[in-house]
C-alpha cells in the first residue's frame, strides 16, 4: 500500500486541509500518516474556528517517531499545505530532506514531494504571517518536485500577472520547476496549468459561482494520487481536475457547505466529461 506524509492543517468540521486529503487519498488505497500544523475545530473561513497551532516541538516529536519506525524510507507521496508559524515550515523542509534521503530497496520509486504555498487567495490577501510566507517560498518551493499554488499565490511568488492562461503559464515558468496552478479563469471558465519543462496543459471547466473551502486542498492530494498511480501528467491533470469539479457540483446540487468528499470517492477515480484539455505547449 502506497503511504503519504501529510503536513497541514487538521479541522475537525471542515473539509479542508491534512484531514480531507487523507479522506480523498484513501479510495485510492494511499495510506496516510497527518502531521497536523493546528487544531481547529471550523475553517477560519466560518468565523473564529477555536482550537490552536501546534507547536513546533510536538510536530518535530511527531516525524521523529515516524521517521523511528522506519516509515520515511516507506514514504511515496508529501502534500505540505497550511503552517501556522516559520519554524513549522522549517521542520517540514527537514523532514522532506529526510524522506528523500531514506535509504529504499533497490528498484523502489522516489517520493513525490508536492509544495502547496498556502499564503493566500485573491480578494484575501496574504492570511498567513509575513515571516511563514517567506519561509514557504525559500525553504519548501526550492524542495517540491511540483509546487501547486492558486494563481495569486503565483503571482505573489513571481511578481508576474497570472490573469488568465497565458500570463499563469508565463509565471509558472519563472519558478524552475514543474508547477501545478489552480484558480486561473477565462472566459466562462476556470482551470488549472500544469507546466515543466517539456510541456504544459490547462484542464479547464464551467465556472461555479461558489464552491467550498478545501479545494486545492483535494487537488493536490488527487494529482499526487494519479501520479503513484503511474498516470502521464496530462491524465492525471484532468482526472485530478475533473474529480475537483464533481465534487463542487455535487456540493452544490446538496446544498453542502462542505465539500462532500468521502460521499464522491468513486467519482474521485473516474475521468470527468465536464473537463476540457487544452494543450498549451
Amino acid at each position: 500500500m502506497p503511504l503519504a506524509l501529510v503536513i497541514s492543517s487538521h479541522v475537525a468540521a471542515s473539509r479542508v486541509g491534512g484531514t480531507a486529503q487523507a479522506q480523498a487519498l484513501a479510495p485510492f488505497r494511499i495510506d496516510t500518516m497527518v502531521v497536523p500544523t493546528v487544531l481547529y475545530g471550523r475553517h477560519p473561513g466560518w468565523g473564529a474556528p477555536g482550537g490552536a497551532s501546534v507547536p513546533v516541538e510536538a510536530i518535530e516529536g511527531m516525524l521523529d517517531g515516524i521517521e523511528a519506525n522506519g516509515l520515511f524510507a516507506q514514504t511515496d507521496l508529501v502534500l505540505t499545505g497550511y503552517f501556522a508559524t516559520a519554524a513549522q515550515v522549517r521542520a517540514a523542509a527537514r523532514a522532506i530532506d529526510a524522506v528523500r534521503a531514506a535509504p529504499r530497496e533497490t528498484g523502489a520509486r522516489k517520493p513525490i514531494i508536492i509544495i502547496d504555498p498556502t499564503l493566500g487567495d485573491a480578494g484575501k490577501g496574504l492570511y498567513v504571517a509575513a515571516d511563514v510566507a517567506e519561509a514557504v517560498i525559500s525553504d519548501l518551493v526550492p524542495r517540491a518536485d511540483i509546487v501547486a499554488p492558486n494563481a495569486w499565490e503565483l503571482q505573489r511568488m513571481t511578481g508576474a500577472e497570472t490573469r488568465d492562461p497565458t500570463q499563469a503559464l508565463h509565471a509558472a515558468r519563472l519558478l524552475g520547476r514543474p508547477v501545478m496552478v489552480s484558480s486561473v479563469q477565462r472566459g466562462g471558465e476556470i482551470g488549472v496549468i500544469y507546466a515543466d519543462k517539456k510541456e504544459a496543459w490547462l484542464a479547464a471547466h464551467p465556472r461555479a459561482d461558489s464552491a467550498p473551502k478545501g479545494t486545492g486542498d483535494l487537488l493536490s492530494a488527487l494529482f499526487g494520487a494519479a501520479l503513484i498511480d503511474g498516470l502521464t501528467t496530462s491524465y492525471a491533470l484532468a482526472r485530478a481536475v475533473g474529480g475537483v469539479a464533481e465534487t463542487i457540483s455535487a456540493a452544490q446540487i446538496w446544498n453542502a457547505a462542505e465539500l462532500p468528499i468521502v460521499a464522491m470517492a468513486q467519482r474521485l477515480k473516474a475521468a470527468s466529461p465536464t473537463v476540457r484539455m487544452e494543450r498549451l505547449v
